[in-house]
């Protein structure tokens, strides 16, 4: 969503007033509208999230499927540091004005989640998407603290000085190569004293595994899927789930179309069953306790049905038929996540 805002900005929009008054009325439609602003949150009865300070890699070529519908894009090359800091700071300073305009409420703790949901407001954690704007010797990681950061990923989807990001391919393995550097170990280490918690999303199964041994956090993957039903590089494997089991962690369902479909396609005409499909074998594997919504608004195609945060509740509808009651359906949509903020956040 940051990235969204700060992206419309440079065209002119006040990104303030578009998150609180929506896209629309910034006069951006279709996919430029995005997923989210404050209006389809509240219609949709999204109370918070993770916001992701997210630097684009430029234009991404992916790759297009062959006649089974196989693919693999090129990981992204990496990015300089000083314009990532540049970019990175600029989206921190977005998220604190709309803190200020009364848009949402930057959440460094459970009180503030709690409180945030009290007034109706949105609980926004601050998340960093790739730590592209971190230096190795982790100053910078003090000052976004500061300002609010509770959460990041080493990585994204392209290699760094902390670690090595999995592409986008179809059908790939996660393990796709090294893990996490020196430095990202080093890093793993900081967010452990801090408090920041550590999201493996986007690092190979390598840095996966370098994660689960250094970390003192439950396992958190916020935003993937099953690899054994979406053999996607992004999704995870029946042994990482069981590994995020052990530590108490847990796993965001991902919206993306591409690690919903068992055949990888990019289609939005993607049923809710699929996603109810992966979420019934997280269930399976991580137990109620483990399984939690991930989304990727702003970052992918959804299903159709769904359409952007306003479409939250056909979810829910879908669990709901499926079988899963109130007190299952609490879990996945919000207790999890406030149950893993608050281990890694040392509350």
């Amino acid at each position: 969503m940051l990235y969204r805002l700060w992206n419309h900005a440079a065209k002119g929009t006040d990104p303030v007033a578009e998150f609180i008054e929506g896209s629309e009325a910034a006069g951006y439609d279709g996919a430029e509208r995005g997923h989210i602003d404050m209006a389809r949150a509240r219609s949709g009865g999204l109370a918070g999230g993770l916001c992701a300070i997210y630097i684009t890699s430029g234009h991404l070529d992916f790759g297009k499927p062959d006649e089974r519908g196989n693919y693999e894009t090129p990981l992204s090359k990496p990015l300089e540091r000083q314009p990532s800091l540049d970019i990175a700071l600029q989206m921190a300073a977005i998220a604190l004005r709309i803190e200020r305009a009364g848009g949402w409420n930057i959440c460094r703790n459970s009180r503030d989640i709690a409180a945030a949901i009290e007034a109706g407001k949105f609980a926004a954690v601050l998340h960093m998407e790739g730590c592209e704007a971190i230096d190795a010797e982790l100053s910078a990681l003090e000052t976004f603290y500061a300002a609010g950061l509770r959460s990041l990923g080493p990585v994204w989807s392209r290699n760094n000085i902390f670690g090595h990001g999995v592409p986008f391919a179809y059908p790939m393995s996660p393990d796709t190569g090294p893990g996490l550097t020196e430095a990202g170990k080093r890093l793993v280490g900081e967010c452990n004293r801090l408090g920041i918690m550590i999201d493996l999303a986007h690092i190979t199964e390598k840095g996966f595994w370098d994660a689960a041994k250094l970390s003192d956090q439950p396992l958190v993957v916020s935003h993937s899927n099953v690899h054994a039903i979406t053999p996607v590089a992004r999704n995870l494997t029946d042994r990482q789930l069981d590994a995020v089991r052990e530590s108490k962690g847990l796993v965001g369902l991902n919206f993306a179309v591409g690690m919903l479909r068992p055949d990888g396609r990019e289609d939005a005409n993607t049923p809710i069953s699929d996603m109810i499909r992966h979420i019934d074998h997280l269930v399976d594997r991580l137990g109620i306790e483990g399984v939690a919504i991930g989304s990727d608004f702003d970052g992918a195609t959804v299903p159709a049905e769904i359409g952007d945060a306003a479409g939250l509740q056909k979810l829910v509808d879908g669990l709901r038929d499926a079988g899963y009651g109130d007190g299952d359906l609490a879990k996945i949509c919000r207790d999890n996540w406030l149950r893993v903020l608050a281990s890694a956040w040392h509350e």
